[in-house]
């Protein structure tokens, strides 16, 4: 397995997608992902094939590794990018959803899935460039307005980080409000160049 051996003390490459663009305290991700390697094919059975164990799998191995991490003692909850709702009828469950919600019970923190609302049901970024990520990605979530943000270190959750637009685009509604601290976790990042 392409382990990334990102933690949440030193600076990686994670990290450096979102300088500048949106205020993330800390980044990583579990693996590395490339177009010819075991976790594509991984990751494509967890999305397109009804494999939702393999993020219960990722979420257990990854979170064990976390709980040994300091610097995530004072993270209060965990959430996962969202689909929207007509993806999830059809899908039938979120990809990232089971893997968050494993890693929130591995640091014994909330999980959350329900703050976050995608209100753009765009198509799949799989082979799509930056500018149409960041296009699409725009103002495609909201906060549901009926919640009380009660909890303020977030652990925002994503199943491949590309470009970062998602995440960043998913931070910017959590900061909305007041006194929101986000760190990001991926199950993979696809690596630069």
């Amino acid at each position: 397995m392409p382990l990334t051996d990102h933690n949440y003390l030193e600076e990686n490459e994670v990290d450096r997608i979102f300088y500048g663009r949106v205020p993330i305290k800390k980044a990583a991700s579990f693996v590395f992902f490339s177009k010819n390697g075991p976790i594509k094919n991984l990751l494509h059975w967890l999305k397109y094939k009804n494999q939702e164990q393999i993020g219960g799998f990722f979420g257990d191995w990854c979170g064990s590794l976390l709980q040994l991490q300091e610097e995530l003692d004072d993270i209060e909850v965990v959430i996962p990018v969202p689909l929207h709702n007509k993806k999830l009828k059809k899908r039938g469950y979120n990809q990232v959803a089971l893997f968050a919600r494993t890693i929130a019970e591995r640091l014994g923190v909330v999980y959350c899935d329900d703050w976050l609302i995608k209100v753009k049901n765009t198509k799949t970024q799989t082979k799509k460039g930056r500018q149409w990520r960041w296009e699409s990605s725009k103002d495609a979530f909201r906060l549901d307005s009926s919640k009380k943000y009660t909890y303020k270190k977030i652990l925002l959750v994503d199943d491949v980080i590309t470009t970062g637009a998602t995440i960043e685009s998913c931070a910017q509604t959590l900061l909305q409000q007041p006194g929101m601290e986000i760190s990001v976790l991926s199950i993979a990042v696809v690596p630069e160049g």
